[in-house]
């Protein structure tokens, strides 16, 4: 048997925005790891609705609770940020069966550009299961309240976005 290595996790994804569901599995995660890295990928295919350095802050004070949790944002292919940080596993979220083909795809590649990283699939309480981020944006887009599904600084930061949009500022 293998002793593990590297106990650097990378928790890799958009968060736009962070989530009560990415917290949990971050502090899920936290306990195991001597080191927690999440990667905030700027993925502008996606069209994130905050930019890159306001996801990083907004995520740093969501998780400023863990000393050992670090937030970087990046812009390269997530197996070159994995390499940089010093990863040994990948942490990635299940919410339900129907996230799982997808995340098995990722794994699989992952695992030919990266064979030295192990992917980890924690799932997330029952009451975090179905928030995504993309039903928080859209929520948010159409003024409503999405202070139960966020850190409030979150909340307050997608009340702002739209405000602005809505006023053309």
């Amino acid at each position: 048997m293998t002793v593990a290595r590297n106990r650097t996790a990378v928790y890799p994804g958009t968060f736009d925005p962070i989530t009560n569901g990415h917290i949990d599995l971050i502090d899920r995660a936290a306990p195991l790891f001597e080191r927690v890295v999440i990667g905030v990928a700027e993925s502008p295919g996606k069209g994130p609705a905050l930019p890159l350095a306001q996801r990083v802050a907004l995520a740093r004070d969501a998780v400023a609770k863990h000393a050992h949790v670090e937030v970087l944002g990046f812009d390269s292919l997530l197996a070159h940020f994995v390499k940089d940080v010093g990863g040994g596993v990948l942490l990635r979220g299940l919410r339900a069966v129907s996230d799982f083909e997808y995340e098995f795809q990722l794994a699989s590649m992952n695992r030919h550009l990266i064979p030295e990283v192990e992917t980890l699939f924690l799932t997330p309480a029952e009451q975090y299961g179905f928030i995504s981020s993309s039903l928080v944006r859209e929520i948010a887009r159409l003024g409503g309240d999405v202070s139960g599904f966020v850190p409030p600084g979150v909340a307050a930061a997608l009340q702002a976005q739209w405000q602005r949009g809505r006023h053309g500022a």
